[in-house]
């Protein structure tokens, strides 16, 4: 997935193309991160008018999506307002070639106004999403999610749910270091909660300065001990605090539980060692907490997708050489 495009017309919310702009656009030299080509696509010589008054002429036509690994159709101000004909058309075209498609919060209406997501799961802005359910009904809509799709197309939930699957993309495609790197660049937030089993990876390193802050302290001390047999009793000990205020404390100040959060850390410190060092499976899962490759397995699997060795089978072994040309 190296040339994504970016597919405007009028009424696309300027922070969704942001957005694409940030996670795909090659504006420094980041090691470890591939060389995207973004490509910017429209009707053919038209002026845009994004939401907000701005406006931008595209630096390609619709015909431009053709030879895209990926195209991203940004959220639009209006969802029910009709689509260009030549904008619904090229979304099919690009579909019909096996092009993946996503959408960002309401973008989700034009994937279904192409008729994309007859007979598929979606999500959008949850304040839109009955809309989108009532409009076509084919569609089977779950608000309650960041995002949804595989494969062919994807769908996210509103605002900050549009970075997590443009980064959940990258990460699929390229790896947790690429993913991680491009999130600590956006500084976005280190953990995102919710109710389903996709959550982006927490793309931010945890400060392991702590400071005056003892929550902050006791993530430090745990991520610096992940072997270690935690409970929240001993984590709510590192933060000189009962049981219950910590864990009060900490689910407001992350959004998770302390146990939550620990699995999910687990997972990410196992996904870096099997992306960049040769450490037998068993022994990342002792590491990382899990205590062998067999606790280690279903958590993974269910958290990432794949199990631990088809994840370094897919993403070991590429050097800086490999990734950035």
């Amino acid at each position: 997935m190296r040339t994504v495009g970016c597919l405007i017309f009028d009424g696309v919310r300027p922070f969704d193309y942001a957005v694409i702009g940030e996670v795909w656009a090659n504006r420094v030299i980041r090691p470890g991160v591939p060389r995207f080509e973004l490509r910017v696509c429209g009707p053919q010589g038209a002026r845009v008018r994004l939401g907000g008054g701005l406006e931008r002429t595209p630096d390609f036509g619709l015909d431009g999506l053709l030879e895209c690994d990926l195209v991203v159709v940004p959220g639009v101000e209006n969802p029910g307002e009709p689509r260009d004909p030549g904008v619904l058309a090229a979304l099919r075209a690009v579909h019909e070639q096996g092009v993946p498609i996503a959408s960002l919060c309401a973008g989700a209406f034009v994937l279904a106004e192409a008729g994309l997501l007859d007979g598929r799961t979606a999500t959008t802005h949850w304040a839109v999403a009955d809309e989108l359910a009532r409009r076509h009904p084919a569609v089977d809509v779950h608000p309650e999610v960041l995002f949804t799709g595989g494969g062919d197309l994807w769908t996210s939930a509103g605002v900050a749910a549009g970075i997590d699957l443009c980064l959940h993309l990258v990460r699929l495609a390229h790896g947790q270091h690429a993913a991680a790197t491009i999130a600590r660049a956006m500084v976005t937030a280190p953990f995102r909660a919710g109710g389903q089993a996709q959550f982006i990876p927490s793309p931010v390193p945890e400060d392991t300065g702590g400071g005056d802050d003892p929550l902050a302290r006791a993530r430090a001390g745990i991520l610096a001990a992940l072997d270690t047999p935690w409970t929240v009793r001993r984590m709510a000990a590192l933060a000189l605090m009962s049981e219950r205020s910590f864990a009060r404390r900490f689910a407001a100040a992350t959004g998770t539980t302390p146990l939550r959060w620990l699995l999910e850390q687990r997972v990410l410190a196992a996904q870096r060692l099997l992306e960049e060092t040769d450490l037998p499976v068993d022994a990342v899962a002792v590491r990382c907490g899990f205590g062998s490759a067999v606790s280690l397995r279903p958590a993974f699997t269910a958290r990432v997708g794949v199990a631990p060795r088809e994840y370094r089978r897919t993403f070991r072994g590429r050097e800086p050489s490999d990734l950035v040309p």
